[in-house]
């Protein structure tokens, strides 16, 4: 039986990042992003700072910013727990009504690169 991010120290790592500049424009995929306060540099800013989504989705048609090696459902368990990802550290804050995956709010500005593990906060 696989663990859960809540049972185990390392749930996922990250397969891509991207970020998407201006609205209704293509996004851009990265290997390594920094994430800011209001999320990851040269991203438009948004009402949430990053987007965070399982291995189900595409990013040629889901505009999130970190796509993870495990399923959307865990990493919906993971809300209101802190997470470490590369440097960075985000707060999982909650689920999107409309769109899959989970927002976070970023706690400790860092680097994230894929391959990069998702791990519990402290």
């Amino acid at each position: 039986m696989r663990m859960t991010l809540l049972e185990q120290d390392v749930a996922g790592r990250v397969l891509t990042l991207a970020i998407y500049p201006e609205k209704q424009a293509p996004g851009r995929l990265l290997t390594e992003a920094r994430i800011e306060t209001e999320g990851l540099q040269g991203d438009r800013r948004k009402k949430r700072p990053v987007h965070l989504v399982g291995r189900e989705e595409d990013p040629e048609s889901t505009r999130a910013n970190i796509f993870l090696d495990m399923p959307d459902a865990e990493l919906q368990r993971a809300v209101g727990r802190r997470v470490r990802l590369g440097t960075a550290m985000l707060e999982i804050t909650e689920v999107p009504s409309a769109c899959p995956g989970v927002y976070a709010s970023v706690v400790r500005v860092g680097v994230v690169n894929t391959g990069d593990a998702l791990e519990p906060g402290a």
